[in-house]
């Protein structure tokens, strides 16, 4: 079972994920601030940290640069700012990934799992293949989700935990069309509103990401009023 340190100065953000997390079979112990976590860090380490940028007595940032200093678990970044600043700054640092408020803990329970293989995998234990954890190869296209590596015509590119699980579920069976509806099933779930137009805006990201490596990327169609479909080149 592995353990997962919640670290929010948010009641209710503790309480559902805490929830969550326990029926998702992980150890959960929460803290409402930065130093606490860190005293109770230097005693054991988790397996995995989720943190909030913005706490009292130490921030996440504060708490993140301490953190790398001893260990290099997983960390993910909670952070409500619209502003992606202090998200790049904390992947330079060292974060793993970041969950924007308010989120789907569907999203961030699959991105703890998502990070956790990675770990087995990087220290060589032997994880169980799945239709969900399979490395997937179409054409110029290479995903492996136990890594969370994305590859274009051999090059890295570097996707979020929303966008990557987007690409997946439209890889996975190319030709076939993705309806908005089914990519929100995706990414989100029934606890989190949002506008089918946010999946326009995942798209969009998705595809200036991979034009980053391949200008002539065009994999992604989009058939207006219907969704968009993966096209195998």
């Amino acid at each position: 079972m592995s353990k997962i340190a919640l670290v929010d100065d948010d009641r209710n953000i503790l309480t559902s994920v805490f929830m969550t997390l326990e029926a998702e079979g992980f150890e959960v112990e929460t803290y409402n601030d930065g130093q606490s976590a860190l005293d109770a860090f230097n005693r054991k380490l988790p397996d995995m940290a989720v943190l909030d940028i913005k706490m009292p007595r130490m921030d996440g940032m504060d708490l993140l640069q301490r953190l790398r200093q001893k260990t290099s678990m997983p960390v993910i970044f909670l952070t409500s700012k619209d502003d992606e600043i202090d998200e790049v700054l904390g992947l330079r640092m060292g974060a793993d990934d970041y969950v924007k408020k308010p989120f789907s803990q569907r999203l961030l329970v699959e991105r703890i799992r998502a990070l956790l293989r990675r770990q087995d995998a990087e220290a060589g234990v032997v994880v169980a293949e799945t239709d969900e954890n399979k490395v997937i190869e179409r054409g110029d296209l290479t995903m492996d989700p136990l890594r969370h590596v994305v590859k274009w015509k051999g090059k890295d590119v570097t996707l979020t935990v929303t966008e990557f699980l987007l690409l997946q579920a439209l890889a996975q069976r190319p030709g076939f069309v993705k309806s908005r509806d089914q990519l929100m099933d995706v990414a989100y779930d029934d606890q989190v509103y949002v506008d089918d137009r946010t999946i326009d805006s995942h798209i969009k990201r998705l595809r200036k990401k991979m034009r980053t490596v391949d200008t002539e990327f065009s994999a992604i169609e989009t058939l207006y009023g219907i969704g968009y479909r993966y096209n195998e080149e």
